[in-house]
């Protein structure tokens, strides 16, 4: 009961213009501190997870209803960090700006605040549910991670160590491209990024193939 009223007047304090908190503001607030999602820690990050799953899943309305839950809710801070997470997790290497424009976006909504910063959050939540996804970034570091969790670590190539005499600098050769081995041998042939069938993805796809084009001749 006491953490309800205290969000209850916490959200009527926010969103009061005059901060004169009367018992139509309390009225007009009870819906939203009641609903279950502002009540414990749990509800809240139930919250942020329907959020991300929403703009994961490409559902544009689903999406803008949690982000209204959420800017309702106050937490900014929580909202756009979440943001930060679904640019790099969800949207990836498909539209890699999308990185960019959330940063920019998060630093135009501490400027601006609450309520006006609503306008730029709905702006940015939409360009993300709506853009092409990826999560090869995302596999392809839990995979390296993985391998050195499990303890499969090598030694690292000698030609490669601090002031190798054997290293080849890769821009005195034709295309900036040298052969020579960098992973440890255990891994040498282990590929962590697999490149997903997107527009963007596939470019980096043609540029890594016609790499391995030029070392193979």
């Amino acid at each position: 009961d006491i953490r309800y009223a205290l969000n209850l007047l916490e959200l009527s304090t926010f969103y009061s213009k005059d901060k004169h908190i009367d018992e139509e503001t309390i009225k007009e607030y009870t819906k939203v501190a009641g609903s279950g999602y502002f009540g414990s820690d749990e509800g809240h990050y139930n919250l942020l997870s329907a959020f991300q799953k929403s703009i994961r899943g490409s559902d544009v309305n689903a999406a803008l209803y949690y982000l209204s839950l959420l800017v309702q809710s106050g937490d900014v801070k929580s909202l756009t960090r979440r943001l930060l997470v679904i640019a790099y997790e969800d949207i990836g290497l498909a539209n890699p700006m999308m990185g960019v424009k959330v940063d920019a976006a998060i630093r135009s909504c501490e400027r601006l605040g609450l309520p006006e910063a609503r306008i730029i959050l709905s702006n940015i939540v939409i360009e993300l549910a709506l853009s092409p996804k990826s999560n090869s970034a995302y596999l392809a570091i839990n995979e390296a991670l993985s391998d050195i969790n499990k303890g499969n670590i090598g030694n690292i190539p000698n030609h490669i160590k601090t002031n190798s005499i054997n290293y080849k600098y890769a821009h005195d050769y034709p295309n900036h491209i040298v052969k020579q081995q960098y992973l440890p041998d255990n891994l040498k042939d282990k590929r962590y990024y697999k490149p997903q069938n997107n527009k963007n993805e596939q470019s980096l796809k043609r540029i890594n193939d016609n790499i391995k084009k030029i070392l193979d001749n």
